[in-house]
């Protein structure tokens, strides 16, 4: 996925102000920067759900400009019905494309196992844990096998253990399935944890200003964190979100 000089204002108020980046086949690219620089209103126009002013979005080096068919988007809630059992809720999306019930729940099933639900097909979303209902909602995201995932604070309702507990299940089910995600995060241990890079937006109006690459080893476990390489590229992605957010203050005075 290609992002090229995307701009977007609403109204008198500019937000995007010529971003660009890339993520390749299989990355794990995370997006951090200061509250309210516009992370969210970038994965809207990059998902099809905002129309850029300018820029573009390719994947595949096709224009997918617009289009949400190649993207799969995950919130930070997990918008499970409560009224559907937990195979139904994954299959949401499968049947909305317009695939049978019944294909979609065989589809959606193979997936149960690795992802920690088995025997929970039936259950309805209030029987789960915060942790379990936010597999089922990432597994109802990627089994519609789309070019790249776009996750946006995944784990930023979680309470602190479950979340680092998710960060290990994501870490270590990610490669197995090949995924391309970019990752909206404002936990920058989190970011640095999951991504092979760290890209920092500058405050609104937002473009790149910092690209952090994450040379730790996988498969990454919870004693990384407190190695010395692990706490130098904390530190250098912490103190160009700083950096950002002194910016945006002087901005505005």
């Amino acid at each position: 996925m290609v992002i090229e000089g995307l701009r977007k204002a609403f109204g008198p108020l500019p937000v995007l102000d010529g971003v660009d980046f890339d993520v390749a086949p299989g990355e794990f690219v995370a997006l951090v920067g200061p509250s309210g620089c516009g992370k969210s209103t970038l994965f809207d126009v990059v998902a099809g759900l905002e129309p850029p002013d300018a820029g573009r979005v390719l994947v595949d080096g096709a224009d997918a400009t617009g289009r949400v068919d190649p993207f799969a988007y995950m919130p930070q809630r997990d918008l499970l019905f409560p009224w559907r059992t937990v195979l139904d809720n994954t299959t949401l999306g499968l049947e909305v494309a317009g695939v049978p019930r019944k294909a979609a729940r065989a589809r959606a099933g193979e997936l149960f196992e690795p992802f920690g639900l088995a025997g929970f097909e039936k259950a309805r979303p209030g029987e789960l844990s915060g942790g379990m209902r936010q597999r089922a909602a990432l597994l109802r995201t990627v089994v519609q096998d789309r070019a790249v995932l776009l996750l946006d604070e995944p784990f930023g309702a979680l309470d602190a253990l479950t979340r680092i507990d998710m960060q290990l299940w994501l870490e270590g089910v990610r490669a197995g399935f090949g995924w391309t995600v970019l990752l909206i995060t404002h936990d920058i241990r989190e970011a640095v944890f999951l991504a092979d890079r760290v890209l920092v937006l500058g405050p609104r109006p937002t473009s790149v200003r910092h690209e952090t690459v994450v040379d730790l080893p996988r498969p990454r476990d919870v004693s990384m964190i407190t190695q010395p390489r692990f706490a130098e590229l904390e530190a250098e992605v912490l103190g160009q979100v700083g950096r950002g957010r002194a910016a945006g203050a002087d901005s505005e005075h």
